[in-house]
């Protein structure tokens, strides 16, 4: 599943074109891919067809484009297309007559603000993503909703998330990531740390390929209990999870396979500097021991089993 750095590579990409860009009009290939839009295929084209998108956001692996407001938009409330990749979703942006991407569930048709027409296109093989419609409410804590570069202070949606977003909590490249509340939360769970560091509740952003990485680096077992860290320790996980993100984004992201591309249909190269997933019976850069998997969670935990022993 892609990840904040995947995420991240997909909101910069897309945020040149589509910042000021008005829809024109929408292509739904396959109606699963608005599944969660809750007013059905026709309320959705309907919605977004005329709008002018005011930005693109991110908080963890989750994505919305603010909408200019009109009369009759739901609940009197701002709105916006908001977009999870889900396992396999891709954001494309390609010229109008471009080759016809595999996969392609919907099509939005959009003219950019310098006035070059553009496509955008999500691409989605195993349809576990999706795009919807969601009204937009205040942040609980009245910081930005999310990341979005070069914005300018004071716009009126700046301070807004998604309903459907709201409960996420931030992620560690966030500027209003709170450190300390999340260091305190942390080492009061009674729980396995990466099932922890896996919670969107507690941190978001991180799945996976970068838990794994973020605990090889911190020489931390998978299935150390939370509550066990030091105060010391629980700070060297946080600034390698932050670091190893933002390794991650400078390389596009992690590519093991076609299912994740970039906004140009590019993979991330993020693959060449893993350290534990993925390397499954290859010597640890550390300490030379072979990387073991173990199955957990329904998933595989990879690891160096003399570094990160469980203590």
């Amino acid at each position: 599943m892609p990840e904040l750095p995947e995420v991240e590579t997909v909101r910069s990409g897309l945020a040149p074109s589509l910042t000021g860009a008005v829809v024109d009009s929408i292509e739904i290939l396959d109606v699963r891919s608005l599944k969660r839009h809750a007013g059905g295929p026709a309320d959705f084209e309907a919605t977004l067809t005329g709008r002018r998108i005011l930005g693109v956001v991110r908080r963890g692996k989750f994505l919305w484009l603010p909408l200019e407001a009109r009369d009759g938009d739901p609940e009197g409330k701002p709105i916006a297309l908001v977009g999870h990749l889900g396992m396999s979703g891709q954001m494309l942006l390609r010229n109008p007559g471009h080759s016809e991407d595999k996969l392609t569930r919907v099509i939005v048709h959009a003219t950019e603000a310098d006035g070059t027409k553009t496509e955008f296109r999500f691409v989605d093989q195993r349809i576990f993503g999706s795009l919807a419609i969601d009204v937009l409410i205040p942040t609980t804590d009245g910081a930005p909703g999310g990341f979005s570069a070069g914005v300018a202070v004071g716009e009126s949606w700046e301070n807004l998330i998604p309903h459907s977003a709201a409960h996420i909590a931030r992620d560690p490249l966030d500027p209003s990531f709170d450190s300390a509340k999340f260091l305190a939360k942390l080492r009061t769970k009674n729980t396995g740390i990466k099932r922890a560091i896996l919670d969107q509740n507690l941190i978001s952003g991180v799945g996976n390929i970068y838990a794994d990485e973020s605990l090889w680096q911190s020489k931390l077992h998978y299935d150390q209990q939370a509550k066990t860290l030091s105060a010391a320790k629980a700070k060297e996980l946080l600034t390698a999870i932050g670091d190893i993100l933002t390794a991650a984004v400078k390389v596009g992201g992690t590519s093991f396979d076609e299912q994740y591309k970039n906004v140009n249909g590019e993979s991330g190269y993020f693959e060449i500097s893993l350290n534990a997933y993925g390397r499954t019976g290859t010597e640890c850069n550390r300490c030379g021991t072979p990387i073991q998997r173990d199955s957990w969670a329904n998933r595989g935990s990879h690891f160096c089993p003399r570094c990160q022993r469980l203590r």
